[in-house]
Parts: C-alpha cells; structure tokens; sequence
C-alpha cells in the first residue's frame, strides 16, 4: 500500500517503518524533526516531508497534499508526549493543539479528495477511560472525565468526521514496552544502578504493551478490512505497578526496593504525575474477538525479548 505516516518518527515509528517497509509498503513520513532515515536497506521506498501537520500552511504545501491524494492508508500517532513535562497550562495546550489541529486539518484535507484513502489509522491512549485502581475496561466502557479522557476523547471525536468511504481504527493505547523509549527506557538504567522500585503505592494498574505487538496491531488494521473502529492497544494481562517493578528487576537482576514517593514525582511533573501515579486495567476485548495472536502477552516474556534484543 501507498502510505501516508504523520508522528512516526519517534519510538513506536523507530520500529514500526522498518516493519512497513519489510512488507512492502511505500511510505511518505511527514514529521517537523529533522529528516530521520531508519537504520534500514531499503531507503528508496520512504518519502520526507519535513513539516509540522499541527500547522495549517502545512496543508497548502502541493508535495504533501499530492501524497496524501495518492495515498491509499494514513497512520496519525502525531501529537506532544503526555508525562515527560509538568502539566502548566501552556503544556496541556500544546498537547491538545498538536493532537486536534492535525487530525482537524487531516480529515479537512481528506474531506476534499474525490477519492479519499481507504483506511485511516488514528492513534489515541487508554487514558480515555480515566483512572480507577478497582474498575476494569474495554472498549464498551464510556470515556472518564478528567484531563486525558477530554483529550483522548475529543481526539477520537475529530477522527470521526472522516469520509464515510475511509475506513477508521483507532488504537487506544497503552504504555508502550522497549529498551530504547519510553517509559521502561527511563526505568532500566535507574533499576540496573540498583535504586529502582514501585512509584507511588504500588498498587495503581499498569496496562502495557510490547512495542513489536502494537506494531503488529497497527499493520494488521491496514489490511483488515473487518477491522473498524476502536481497539485497546495493550496486553491482555496488565499488571500492579509493584509487579511490573519486581519482574523488572528480576530481568536485571537487580533489587526493586527504592519505593519512589508520588510527592516527588508530582512535584517534578505536577498533574502529569496522574499517568503513573493512577492507572487503570485495560483489556483487549476487540483484538480477542478479532483473533490477534500476541507475541507477548506475558509480561516476563516481554521483558525477556526488550533485554536480550
């Protein structure tokens, strides 16, 4: 397939474009980084644009809306990462702008094509449920009610309004596993110099996912033409906070015993601290009735293969 990708050259594009282009996909990445080539062989398949898709004068550039009219699929994961900042006011609206202004002027200029792409993958986050230590979700569970449930859910909103001839997925996901990003990307050198531990009480519910698998997701939405709608993109055993640190720690061999105090870690991102300090336990139940075979459903197994890879 001809492949437009807007947000994919991060750390779930670092694996999932060389995936694409192994299958035989020919990609067009609009990113507002420098140009990024993958460590790959086959660079002839992939297209640049460098430009920020949060901006309108983006979408009057010819080299983008020629790709996009050529396009058969587009992947939107674009949009400000959620935890790595305090939560100020200017923040929570680069947050919102980057994700709503790009999917607003993608589906606009989607809207305009006599023949528009026949899928659209659309990213969001498990953060639509809201937050509880004792309910547990899936996709027929209703939106919560706090900051990243508004924007997950407005997001999902815009998506929407898509032509009623392009196919919609939209993958909420979840916290996404691999050594080089990420959360568990900060956590490894922290626990390999032995003062990794539980954040917060320990208790709060950690859906993940092995970034290979949501990958595997993202790819097997672009064919699938039964696939629509939403689907959560996390295993199908999330774990406690204090059971993803122990068998973490096991992985290194090295101690869980630092318990990191959520005082701290609202002082270091004020509201943002919520992403970690309270989660929530999201299952699979589309991907299961849709028959997705994980690679890595166990989080030990996971584990195993980000370590040894």
């Amino acid at each position: 397939m001809r492949l437009l990708l807007l947000g994919c050259t991060g750390f779930i594009g670092s694996e999932l474009v060389p995936r694409l282009l192994s299958s035989g996909h020919k990609l067009t990445i609009v990113s507002r980084m420098k140009k990024r080539k993958p460590k790959i062989s086959n660079l002839n398949a992939i297209d640049f644009i460098n430009a920020n898709p949060a901006n309108l004068y983006c979408w009057k550039d010819s080299t983008l809306i020629n790709s996009l009219t050529n396009a058969e699929g587009v992947i939107n994961l674009a949009g400000e990462p959620i935890a790595e900042k305090r939560w100020t006011k200017k923040h929570r609206e680069e947050i919102q702008r980057s994700r709503f202004q790009t999917t607003q002027y993608l589906i606009n200029a989607i809207s305009k094509l006599k023949r528009p792409p026949s899928v659209l993958i659309n990213g969001s986050a498990i953060g639509f449920y809201g937050t509880s230590l004792k309910k547990r979700f899936n996709e027929d569970s209703f939106a919560g009610t706090d900051f990243l449930a508004q924007l997950c859910n407005q997001w999902e909103s815009i998506a929407s309004n898509k032509p009623r001839k392009t196919r919609l997925v939209t993958v909420r996901t979840g916290i996404v596993l691999g050594k080089d990003g990420g959360a568990l990307g900060k956590m490894i050198p922290v626990f390999r110099s032995g003062f990794g531990g539980p954040i917060g009480s320990g208790k709060q519910w950690m859906s993940w996912i092995h970034r290979s698998d949501l990958c595997q997701i993202i790819e097997q939405a672009l064919t699938k033409k039964s696939w629509s709608g939403v689907f959560n993109g996390v295993s199908p055993n999330p774990v406690t906070m204090a059971e993803f640190c122990n068998l973490l720690g096991k992985s290194l061999n090295r101690p869980s015993l630092v318990t990191v105090p959520g005082p701290i870690l609202k002082f270091l991102l004020g509201d943002g601290a919520q992403v970690v300090l309270q989660g929530q336990r999201v299952t699979p139940k589309r991907l299961a009735e849709a028959g997705f075979k994980f690679n890595y459903p166990n989080l030990d197994k996971a584990f195993e293969a980000i370590m040894d890879s």
